[in-house]
This record gives structure tokens, C-alpha cells and sequence, in this order.
């Protein structure tokens, strides 16, 4: 056998190797990476839905709160500006 021809044959079986390693990878994509990533979306598409239902119910108690006590609530405002005022200088 010439050189030539162990040169083509390993050629060859190192070209059916990295098919089989490309088959192998796709199987492994389609079989566990791309369940995993869409179970992955799905729950960071719910915490983020749980995450504005919690603020804007948070948001609507707060307004209420100042609706019903529109002095205090300026009081607060007041208090809390003064200090943030003084921290910043």
C-alpha cells in the first residue's frame, strides 16, 4: 500500500469520525439542550410575570395608603427627602 493510500484512508476514517462525533453532538442538542433551555425560558418568563403582579399589587396598596392618609404620606415624603438631602451633601 502507498503512502498516498494510508494518507486517503485516514483522511477517510477521520471524516466518518466527525460525522459521527457531528450526529452525536446534534443528538445531544436535541435530547437534553434544547429541552433544558426552553424548561430554563419558561421559568424565567414566570418569575418575571410572579415579579409584576407582586409590583403592581405593592404599587396599588401604596397608592391606596396615600389616598386614605394624603397628610402622612407627605410627612414621609418630607422626612425621608430631608434626610436623603443631608446624606447627599
Amino acid at each position: 500500500m502507498a503512502v498516498s493510500d494510508k494518507v486517503k484512508d485516514a483522511a477517510q476514517d477521520t471524516q466518518e469520525q466527525l460525522q459521527s462525533l457531528r450526529a452525536q453532538v446534534e443528538q445531544l442538542l436535541n435530547e437534553r439542550v434544547t429541552p433544558a433551555l426552553a424548561d430554563a425560558a419558561g421559568k424565567a418568563e414566570s418569575a418575571v410575570t410572579s415579579a409584576r403582579d407582586l409590583t403592581n399589587t405593592q404599587v396599588r396598596n401604596v397608592s391606596e395608603q396615600v389616598r386614605g392618609q394624603p397628610l402622612i404620606a407627605i410627612a414621609i415624603s418630607a422626612v425621608v427627602g430631608y434626610f436623603l438631602g443631608r446624606i447627599a451633601r
